[in-house]
């Protein structure tokens, strides 16, 4: 007797719930052991699956992590309605800066962002593979967000044509993501404010 669709397990919606229990264990257990003590087995437990089901979509742990660190970006932009994310360009450089660097204040602020990615970057810095993979899948593509901008800004006459974006905005990302690794200072919108007014007007006299 054929088996009514209806009462047909939905395999793919149980498979997503699952996903996201693993993305949500993840990066709850990296933020309260750490990288170094954050297993499978671990993962499997707090999410409530086996682990044969994270085996089945990743190889390492390091793969589950970056993964929930994209979905978590994925849905910052989800809930700005703006997926996939790029930088707004209103005409108004300093204010497009201003705008997305005070969005960046708001998520480092924020518990379910900030422990996570505080345990990751801190494991990065001694242990050089998972460091290069966290640039080259996570930090990379959002830089290019502002290189992008940069050039639409050489483009109308905003930014000298000679300039190099890439280097260009280490001047206001730099400063912010070494006073949120080391707490040298307050992270606060008037901070990002004035990275951008000292990037785009210099220090001498005008």
């Amino acid at each position: 007797m054929a088996q009514n669709p209806s009462s047909a397990p939905d395999t793919s919606r149980r498979s997503e719930r699952s996903r996201r229990a693993i993305y949500d264990a993840a990066l709850a257990l990296v933020a309260e052991v750490g990288y170094p003590k954050t297993t499978i087995e671990g993962i499997a437990s707090r999410a409530g699956v086996g682990k044969q089901t994270i085996y089945r979509w990743w190889s390492s742990k390091a793969d589950v992590l970056l993964e929930a660190f994209l979905d978590l970006s994925d849905q910052a932009a989800e809930a700005a309605g703006q997926k996939p994310y790029t930088i707004p360009d209103t005409g108004d450089l300093a204010a497009d800066l201003k705008n997305v660097l005070r969005a960046t204040v708001d998520e480092l602020g924020d518990p379910a962002f900030e422990a996570p990615s505080r345990a990751l970057a801190a494991e990065g810095v001694v242990n050089e593979e998972l460091g290069r993979r966290f640039v080259a899948q996570l930090l990379e593509p959002q830089l290019q967000l502002y290189v992008d901008r940069l050039r639409a800004a050489q483009e109308t006459g905003e930014v000298r044509p000679g300039i190099d974006p890439r280097i260009a905005l280490e001047l206001f990302v730099s400063p912010l993501a070494q006073r949120w690794l080391q707490y040298t200072g307050p992270i606060t919108y008037e901070y990002t404010d004035t990275l951008v007014d000292y990037a785009l007007h210099g220090l001498a006299p005008r």
